[in-house]
């Protein structure tokens, strides 16, 4: 029961900031989720594997509960979700199939070196030449596999790099969060079917484990996430751009520093 209130509290926590910074909360989560199955010693050679898949799994109601929201605000460019969601998807199918050859050190420590690249990206912020634009569509179907494979590795919906990228190429910071919790959905389905995948021929994992995917830390999440999420969302639309920026940024490069020491 102590873990289950531990796990609600956490959900209601990324839930707000799933919201607040239009991330599907699945990063957010993995640092702290694997904090907490090492302390219930939970398949201690898969901890990491467990935190990203639950993460991951996370994402599909965390991020439809702000979408929603974003949505209400007209902040989702669903254009560009058409266009960039089919190369997001297929990378991070490709990329959580994979995961269970690849060890939790290594993955710990992709983690930290993408999302503070991420963060990095974000906090500079460069204002984009007025002119600028979406590239073609073999060029952002390349550039969206790679995100997307990059999504897969770290249990991300994507907004840490599609925001910095959309800014980039010339779309309002609050569209661009709201459009990048909105292509966090679909890859977060198919992220969450390929680390059931991965997970299902692993030996070993914890009761009530779906793969990858630790039902009770889920479920718990999910109930605490989807009723903060709106509120974050709301809250957004009150904040002046560089306030969102430095809190994007500063959140990440917390919970990439915690990943990098705990498994270095």
């Amino acid at each position: 029961m102590v873990w289950l209130i531990a796990y609600l509290a956490i959900g209601a926590f990324v839930g707000f900031l799933a919201g607040l910074l239009g991330i599907g909360g699945g990063m957010t989560l993995v640092p702290i989720l694997a904090t907490l199955f090492a302390a219930q010693g939970l398949a201690p050679e898969h901890t990491v594997h467990l935190a990203l898949g639950t993460g991951m799994a996370s994402i599909v109601f965390t991020s439809g509960s702000s979408v929603r929201e974003h949505h209400r605000h007209n902040a989702v460019d669903w254009k560009v979700v058409a266009r960039m969601a089919p190369g997001m998807v297929l990378g991070t199918l490709l990329a959580t199939v994979a995961t269970g050859w690849i060890s939790q050190r290594a993955l710990a420590l992709s983690f930290a070196a993408i999302v503070y690249g991420g963060a990095t990206q974000i906090l500079i912020g460069r204002r984009p030449a007025a002119a600028r634009t979406l590239p073609g569509p073999l060029a952002l179907l390349l550039v969206s596999t790679g995100i997307g494979i990059v999504c897969g590795l770290v249990s991300a919906g994507g907004a840490f790099l599609t925001v910095p990228f959309m800014l980039f190429c010339g779309i309002a910071m609050h569209s661009a969060i709201g459009t990048a919790a909105a292509i966090g959905i679909p890859v977060a389905v198919v992220g969450t079917l390929g680390y059931i995948a991965s997970g299902v021929q692993i030996g070993l994992l914890p009761r009530y484990s779906l793969g990858f995917i630790y039902l009770p830390a889920l479920l718990a999440v999910v109930v605490g996430s989807i009723v903060t999420a709106p509120i974050g969302a709301r809250v957004a639309h009150k904040l002046p751009v560089p306030i969102l920026r430095r809190i994007f940024a500063g959140l990440l490069y917390a919970l990439a520093t915690k990943m990098l020491v705990t498994y270095w």
